[in-house]
């Protein structure tokens, strides 16, 4: 199934080594001890592989690098043909990749993790709010991609197709370099991870009715996408979703006596108007489409 809406996200993935400060010290360490080899990961603990050394510089994957300058903490570089540079972009916000413990990174807008990560991994944390709309089988609508992290869990639990989409270019970007991401054109995905570069908040209009099965909806915090928290874009969500279709709504867990709101309480009853039946679950709120 696809439709009218911006072009699908075709960008060459990038191959290259990730490298955090941790790395970066265990491989100047190597070449201090003057070893000949060092063996770790260069992409985020997704491999396991080796870095042969000289005095001058190292080579992976039969290709030379330079050994990397000082390195900041909480930081991932990319080689980009001329030197280690960090992983991030300004175009109005800053959008950064962030190791974490997990190997598994998160992101951030203007220093905001956008992913939790203080528990678990973000994919774990992912692939338990998936689970919650028994995605086998099923056509998800993956509402704000993100990097792709309930797509790649979609995949894995062997949804027949996810329609995915995500408005911001740079977060896109961050998903070539991210070895965690899915890849649309990759075998593994069989063809069943579309993306699209386009604002689900417009573009949902070109999705058929009742033309999925479930639905997996990330948005931004309120104060920057009120409008993906409003009543007329969940009208949107019950339209395009089956009778007896299912939806997880991530809301996170604002603290209702600070912020004077009740987030979690707003979404479900808005989505009972628009025709779920609604109730809290994790850090947000699922639904089942009546």
């Amino acid at each position: 199934m696809r439709f009218d809406v911006p072009c699908e996200f075709p960008m060459p993935r990038y191959t290259g080594p990730l490298l955090t400060r941790g790395t970066a010290t265990a491989l100047l360490a190597a070449r201090d001890r003057a070893e000949a080899r060092w063996t770790g990961s260069l992409d985020l603990d997704r491999s396991q592989g080796e870095a042969l050394l000289d005095a001058d510089g190292w080579h992976w994957h039969g290709v030379a690098y330079p050994y990397p300058g000082k390195l900041k903490d909480r930081t991932l570089y990319w080689w980009d043909g001329e030197d280690f540079e960090p992983v991030s972009r300004y175009s109005g916000s800053l959008i950064k990749l962030v190791p974490t413990e997990w190997g598994v990174p998160t992101f951030e807008i203007d220093g905001i993790k956008m992913l939790p990560t203080s528990k678990e991994s973000p994919l774990d944390d992912a692939r338990r709010k998936v689970a919650l709309v028994e995605p086998r089988g099923r056509t998800v609508l993956d509402t704000c991609g993100g990097l792709g992290y309930f797509a790649a869990c979609c995949l894995d639990a062997g949804a027949a197709r996810i329609l995915s989409f995500e408005k911001n270019a740079d977060v896109l970007w961050l998903r070539t370099l991210n070895p965690w991401s899915p890849d649309p054109d990759d075998a593994a995905a069989g063809g069943r991870l579309q993306l699209t570069h386009a604002d689900v908040s417009q573009a949902i209009t070109q999705v058929p009715e009742g033309s999925v099965d479930a639905l997996l909806h990330d948005p931004p915090r309120f104060g920057i996408a009120g409008e993906l928290y409003s009543q007329a874009f969940y009208d949107q969500l019950a339209r395009v979703l089956r009778r007896g279709g299912s939806l997880f709504h991530y809301t996170g867990s604002p603290n209702k006596l600070t912020t004077g709101r009740d987030v979690p309480g707003e979404v479900a009853k808005r989505l009972e108007k628009a025709g779920f039946k609604a109730q809290r679950a994790l850090d947000g709120v699922t639904g089942l489409r009546r």
